[in-house]
């Protein structure tokens, strides 16, 4: 892989991580902001409310989705990633002087609320930006390995969001950080958004993009060429259903879950989930190679095999491991199986769309799951507890696992698709890497 690749999968991974930080401390810091919105009462129910909000912002991602997916193919990559983050930043800043309750009464939900539809909206169009980008800016024979930035990146954003709360908690008192500590991260991402937005601002364009011919079609980046692609798009959102719910249970929701469930201090809780992330982490490159040389179905079927089977044990587990190391163990063999499925997720999706609909075919079926499933997962976990019934989320979550099996079972593999061949009557090419033969697949 040349320098010019690796500079753009830098760029590209570097913004990645600084928008998926500011989403993702909005989950990681709910329990300290949580009560600070909203009326005195039940903790659980403000924590609900909390995540609920949260998840509203999983429903502009759809939005993100079409809007800058379509920016992405009509005006390039670098103009729909430099936007994405600019959004970010703004929200990021709403949230750190969003005045609490006390203050403004139910103004300050309001003001809470506008910022995560602005995070919905950039954090949507930053998936499809960001994988179409590391799909086509990395060599054939390369884009698993470079894809699986996507998620070290996200990854990463996560960890530093972790470490950020770590080195809070144990510098600050727990009030402290209930009354104005927990503004702090979003200051702190404002800024790393407003750094990456210059960087990105002398980012590369992908060859791919810039060769293709797709800015001479006047339908590029419309939903009217979507839909003559709307089998891949449903593929999408299929095939995001198990992984998005999986990840968003073993990420954002773990840390709450040993503290409030198995009766985890917090401090212990958020130490379990960043050593487990930061494995996670490092194991993603590895698996993307795998599947550069082995297709991606493999990587994708072991991971749905794993949540369906073992989702209900792991889970029940952990409800009961109520120490470091034994919840570690458990946390990082979910993680490990759920790699099968972040690792190659952004190659697999940008491979079934040709260019000119490449970014709004991945941006907004797969942001459409993710507001289905994905954003959903804290809420529902949170009501089954609410409801005395919490194993019943387990079950969900398999189930979800299952069905997305039975599509990774039936897709064609990807993983030998020139990004760049598509004919004139809409067919993908395939082209195998090891024998060079040559043949022709529907491509929708």
């Amino acid at each position: 892989m040349g320098r010019e690749q690796w500079k753009k999968i830098w760029v590209g991974s570097a913004g990645n991580m600084v928008e998926w930080f500011d989403w993702f401390v909005y989950a990681t810091f709910a329990v300290y902001f949580a009560d600070s919105f909203f009326p005195e009462g039940n903790e659980t129910a403000n924590l609900m409310n909390t995540m609920g909000i949260f998840a509203v912002g999983f429903f502009m991602r759809p939005v993100g989705g079409w809007l800058l997916g379509r920016i992405g193919d009509r005006k390039g990559r670098k103009a729909a990633l430099t936007l994405t983050v600019t959004l970010m930043s703004a929200s990021a800043i709403l949230i750190a002087v969003a005045p609490t309750y006390d203050v403004a009464g139910y103004g300050g939900v309001a003001v809470l609320m506008l910022a995560r539809l602005l995070q919905g909206l950039s954090v949507g169009g930053e998936y499809a930006a960001s994988a179409t980008y590391l799909t086509e800016a990395s060599a054939p024979e390369k884009r698993g390995f470079a894809s699986s930035f996507q998620y070290v990146s996200m990854t990463a954003g996560q960890l530093v969001g972790l470490g950020l709360q770590i080195v809070l908690q144990r510098n600050m008192s727990d009030a402290a950080l209930h009354s104005w500590g927990w503004r702090i991260p979003f200051v702190v991402g404002a800024l790393g958004a407003a750094t990456v937005f210059y960087l990105r601002r002398s980012m590369l364009e992908t060859e791919v993009y810039a060769e293709s011919g797709a800015t001479e079609q006047q339908d590029r980046g419309t939903l009217k060429l979507l839909w003559q692609h709307r089998r891949e798009a449903f593929l999408v959102m299929a095939l995001t259903m198990g992984g998005t719910v999986a990840y968003y249970t073993y990420t954002t929701y773990l840390a709450k879950f040993l503290s409030t469930s198995a009766g985890m201090d917090k401090s212990t809780a958020s130490l379990v989930s960043f050593c487990a992330l930061f494995v996670f982490m490092c194991i993603q490159p590895a698996a993307g190679m795998l599947s550069d040389r082995i297709g991606r179905r493999p990587l994708l079927i072991t991971f749905a095999v794993g949540s369906t089977f073992l989702t209900v044990p792991i889970m029940t587990m952990l409800k009961h491991a109520d120490t470091f190391w034994p919840a570690l163990g458990l946390a990082l063999l979910a993680l490990v199986v759920i790699t099968g499925y972040t690792s190659i997720n952004a190659c697999v999706k940008a491979e079934l769309f040709p260019t000119g609909i490449r970014a709004l075919g991945v941006g907004l079926s797969y942001a459409v799951a993710n507001a289905l499933f994905g954003g959903t997962a804290e809420y529902v976990a949170l009501w089954f507890k609410n409801a005395g019934a919490e194993s019943g989320f387990y079950w969900y979550v398999a189930g979800c696992a299952a069905v997305s099996l039975i599509v990774y079972l039936t897709m064609r593999e990807t993983r030998d698709i020139d990004l760049n061949r598509v004919d004139a009557t809409g067919q993908r090419q395939e082209q195998s890497q090891e024998a060079g033969a040559t043949s022709v697949t529907p491509a929708s």
